[in-house]
């Protein structure tokens, strides 16, 4: 994701909803960058854990905003914290210590164009991976891919069986990987699901996109979609319109 504006009286307000991932950003705000409603300030270079509840990016005056969008177990790689900690937050990476990140940064601060600076935040994220070793455990990547796969539908425990893991086990360790139960995840993932076909298919019916997206009912579906967006479906597709 990228978005950029140099208008120096303009202003920003961009809503972010929980998809799944992490993710680096790298940003540049003349006058400062705010996590809403939180009212926080984020630093020029950080690391966002799971988004769960419905936040929005504001700023005022000339702004760039660039992210490097991460697998759904990457902050505690990256990082070697607990992802729990990391949701809903995010976390400065000027305070990493074991890793030149100022040599980043400024390389970030001088490219002049956006591979350039993709680039460089994958190199970012490889440094990172070299610096925190931790043993990766493939049985809940594999259920991580299934899920998405899936578009969080079907159900968690067969996916379970499929790595012959308990289900405390497994709940423990998908917890311990993405900082959210099996079940968040993939509801999460559904959602993601239900988000995409509203944007691509404005003409769709609210009670098909319910059905297509597995949700029991529509109201089902509303309540579930207003728990993530602070909107109704038909109040998002309207306020989509109206940025088109």
């Amino acid at each position: 994701m990228t978005d950029a504006s140099d208008d120096q009286s303009g202003s920003l307000a961009l809503p972010l909803y929980a998809d799944g991932y992490p993710g680096i950003m790298y940003q540049r705000a003349d006058n400062g960058l705010f996590l809403m409603p939180k009212g926080k300030k984020l630093s020029d270079l950080f690391l966002y854990g799971q988004t769960l509840n419905p936040v929005t990016l504001s700023a005022q005056g000339a702004y760039q905003l660039v992210v490097l969008q991460l697998y759904p177990f990457a902050s505690r790689y990256l990082l070697n914290i607990d992802p729990k900690v990391l949701n809903d937050e995010c976390y400065d990476l000027h305070h990493l210590k074991g890793i030149s990140i100022e040599e980043f940064y400024e390389r970030l601060k001088t490219a002049n164009d956006l591979p350039t600076q993709i680039e460089i935040m994958s190199d970012l994220a490889e440094a990172l991976l070299s610096t925190h070793t931790v043993k990766q455990d493939d049985r809940i990547q594999s259920t991580i891919h299934q899920i998405i796969q899936n578009r969080g539908l079907g159900r968690i425990s067969e996916i379970r069986d499929q790595v012959y893991l308990t289900e405390r086990t497994f709940e423990r360790s998908f917890m311990n990987e993405v900082g959210l139960t099996p079940k968040q995840f993939a509801k999460i993932i559904q959602f993601q699901s239900s988000l995409e076909k509203i944007e691509n298919v404005g003409s769709e019916r609210f009670t098909d996109i319910a059905f297509d997206c597995g949700y029991a009912d529509q109201s089902h579906f509303i309540r579930v979609f207003k728990s993530y967006t602070g909107l109704s479906p038909k109040q998002y597709r309207l306020q989509a319109l109206q940025h088109s």
